[in-house]
């Protein structure tokens, strides 16, 4: 019995990494190199690829943005009518009682139109914020992971794709802000503005520039937590359905089915993300709506109930905006042939040290 357990406890993508060493077996890999960028796209190269940059170089990071402006920024665009229809739900909840009561009010009243507001703030806003998201995730990953040197970046590595995503989400969400707060506006009070040109300069002659960043704090408590999930639930479901599901290893796998694998751990990683994320998004829905009021006044008065409201929505349509991101983010990078490095393996000089090499 304990023998099947085992390796269903080791699926949990956050399990200690001091007992990774032994659980993790052996399998057989490149020699070590010095550096661990240079590792990693050595790993990357093993199937003979001829890629279009290097692993870690200015051109690198710059496609990777683009990879993020295009999945965050058409993904989120095309769930608009969705989003709207939770975001009404989230400052609304009597009028809005359910998303099916919802897409119905918005239709009798607004029209099938109705269910695009906020379309343009939203491509923009996260173009934008894809662009940080996923570049800076590639450059802090590698910046950290070189601080810490080949065997700790491996003993520790999902502690190293919580810290990169986080860094990376910081940024991001300073770009976001001001796209978000308008989109909040457009969707959430009727009558306010119609289009981005209408709800930009109103919000300007009201609160001035502070209209465009009070949300920022609340974004860093929904965002944050959200990208740490995002980015390291992925990176350890990869590892985990390469390991205990793919009955092949993943250089023998076409780019087609190593993006399905991609598609799968993003939609496992999406749902994790929505529930983590879900009390700060109602925060930030209700303070973008209203003036005056601070996150923790709208936290009190919404309650432990309230902050919930729409995660049924929400979980839908994170996870499955989650698992088209890194669809078409590692697409992106099929496309542009940019180095994928490989799920890691334990360096050649730790399994020497933990006695696990002849």
């Amino acid at each position: 019995m304990f023998s099947s357990i085992a390796p269903l406890a080791r699926l949990n993508p956050f399990y200690a990494p001091h007992f990774q060493p032994i659980q993790d077996g052996v399998r057989k890999r490149a020699e070590p190199t010095e550096a661990l960028t240079t590792r990693r796209s050595l790993a990357a190269a093993s199937a003979g690829e001829e890629y279009s940059c290097e692993y870690g170089s200015l051109k690198f990071y710059a496609l990777c943005g683009v990879g993020g402006v295009l999945s965050c920024g058409l993904t989120h665009t095309a769930v608009v009518p969705l989003d709207l229809v939770k975001c009404r739900m989230q400052v609304d909840p009597q009028k809005y009682k359910s998303i099916f009561n919802g897409f119905s009010v918005t239709v009798k009243e607004d029209g099938v139109r109705g269910l695009a507001k906020g379309w343009a703030p939203t491509f923009i806003g996260y173009s934008m914020q894809g662009l940080c998201k996923f570049g800076f995730y590639e450059v802090f990953k590698i910046l950290y992971g070189n601080m810490l040197g080949e065997e700790n970046a491996y003993l520790w590595r999902t502690s190293l794709y919580l810290a990169a995503s986080a860094s990376a989400e910081f940024f991001a969400d300073i770009a976001l802000a001001p796209m978000e707060a308008a989109k909040v506006r457009i969707q959430t009070q009727p009558g306010y503005a119609n289009t981005l040109r209408e709800a930009v300069p109103k919000m300007f002659g009201e609160e001035g520039i502070w209209a465009f960043y009070k949300g920022v704090a609340p974004l860093w408590m929904r965002q944050i937590p959200y990208t740490m999930m995002k980015f390291a639930c992925f990176e350890r479901t990869v590892e985990a359905l390469y390991k205990y599901v793919v009955p092949k290893p993943r250089s023998e796998c076409t780019k087609g089915e190593q993006l399905v694998v991609t598609f799968v751990a993003g939609y496992i990683a999406g749902v994790f993300c929505a529930i983590v994320s879900h009390p700060a998004d109602s925060v930030v829905s209700v303070l973008n709506k209203e003036k005056g009021s601070s996150a923790s006044q709208v936290l009190q008065r919404l309650g432990f109930k309230g902050v919930w409201k729409g995660l049924f929505a929400r979980i839908i349509m994170i996870g499955t905006l989650t698992a088209l991101q890194w669809f078409i983010y590692d697409s992106v990078k099929v496309y542009f042939r940019l180095p994928r490095p490989p799920p890691p393996e334990m360096p050649e000089s730790l399994k020497k040290k933990l006695g696990l090499t002849e």
